[in-house]
């Protein structure tokens, strides 16, 4: 029988309470070890949330033969440098998006891991939720016909963090919030792209404050994405096909999907399975692939991880976007001496701000998840009553084409 898998933490932030707070419902997975430059941070954060150990370096946690998988949990610029150290010393890693900074260290991270035969996964969480299935279930019945083309778009009034608008931290909404659009885009129509254009206006310190993206497919599919970190948008996907049109509610947190027919009529709605808070899927998955011996998650591979974070490199290079970090205003991999060079403060004060995304995140997640009210049943909706259901209203949908 598999037993529990002793998971530590790099970073105290918010988005690593909420991991916390994740892992106690979590069935196999036991609180082990948290740790921070700052050893009194760490201690508070364990005993909060109910760590047996807590260390004042990295060094030191992964120097503990006892821990078994690390979630990374600290800025941007940090990831490469906190993942690689997990990985020369043979721990699983659960790394927080974006992967990197830059393709070139998602590259060479990813190599590390391989030569290591360790375990290694992005955590961007909409990619492991269920719900996800329901979505290409929907659209691979054809009842909305062919797709065509998809908008999505994510914004939140974040600009007054200090980690939004630091070069230092790999700052811009990009990397923090038009990942989003990206990944949902690359779920629905894959990667297969013929061309990327990218406009965005700048913050004072020359990074993207507000992105639009374009993406044509060689398949002729489109997709038109934004992100802002100026206010609030919709957060909504659309897939839009030549019998009708799906829009998912949430792109970063999907809550529900509407099926609309050619006049615009609501033939069909799916509300997302009650979840903890949203991160245990991820979590679970890789526990799974820790159990299986595997060194990547099925349901964000490598090749994914590295296709998003090459998008990223092309917009941002046609942005004219680099950071200080990236040698000779190249985009590159590696960056410890610049690392080593910022304060410790100042990066535990950027970690303790992942409250960005994430806490709002959390915040709609609690209060859809108040809201639930149907039963676990309704969660396990048969297959083959949706299929049906699917079938019928696409017949519907042919008798009046």
């Amino acid at each position: 029988m598999f037993g529990s898998v002793n998971v530590a933490m790099i970073g105290t932030g918010n988005i690593a309470a909420t991991m916390a707070a994740t892992l106690r419902k979590t069935k196999h997975a036991k609180l082990y070890a948290v740790a921070s430059r700052d050893m009194t941070r760490a201690v508070e954060f364990g005993k909060k949330w109910g760590f047996r150990k807590a260390y004042g370096s990295y060094e030191d946690l992964v120097n503990d033969s006892k821990v078994k998988l690390v979630y990374i949990a600290t800025p941007h610029s940090e990831h490469y440098a906190n993942a690689k150290l997990c990985v020369e010393h043979g721990k699983a890693c659960l790394v927080e998006k974006s992967f990197t900074a830059n393709a070139q260290q998602a590259e060479d991270l990813l190599r590390l891991a391989e030569e290591n035969h360790v375990f290694i996964a992005e955590a961007m969480w909409i990619r492991y939720m269920p719900f996800y299935k329901t979505i290409t279930d929907v659209l691979n019945s054809g009842v909305i016909g062919a797709p065509t083309t998809l908008t999505a778009n994510l914004g939140y009034n974040v600009r007054g963090i200090t980690r939004m608008t630091d070069p230092k931290l790999a700052g811009g909404t990009l990397l923090d919030l038009g990942v989003y659009p990206l990944n949902f885009a690359s779920m629905i129509f894959g990667d297969d792209i013929m061309k990327i254009n990218a406009t965005c206006t700048y913050t004072n310190r020359h990074l993207d404050e507000q992105d639009s993206i374009s993406i044509v497919y060689k398949d002729g599919r489109m997709a038109n994405l934004t992100a802002s970190m100026l206010g609030p948008t919709d957060r909504q996907g659309i897939i839009y096909g030549t019998r009708g049109y799906m829009i998912v509610e949430n792109i970063n947190n999907f809550e529900s999907l509407m099926v609309y027919n050619n006049e615009h009529k609501k033939v069909a709605y799916y509300r997302r399975p009650k979840q903890k808070t949203g991160y245990e899927y991820e979590v679970m998955a890789a526990l799974r692939a820790i159990r299986n011996g595997w060194m990547e998650a099925p349901e964000m591979t490598h090749a994914q991880t590295l296709s998003i974070m090459h998008m990223m490199d092309f917009i941002r290079e046609e942005l004219g976007i680099v950071f200080p970090f990236e040698k000779n205003n190249k985009i590159t991999g590696s960056h410890e001496a610049q690392i080593a060079a910022e304060a410790s403060e100042n990066l535990e004060k950027a970690a303790e701000e992942s409250v960005i995304v994430n806490e709002a995140e959390q915040q709609q997640a609690q209060t859809v998840g108040d809201m639930q009210t149907d039963s676990a049943d309704d969660k396990d909706q048969s297959q083959h009553d949706m299929a049906s259901a699917l079938e019928e209203m696409a017949r519907e949908i042919d008798g009046k084409d």
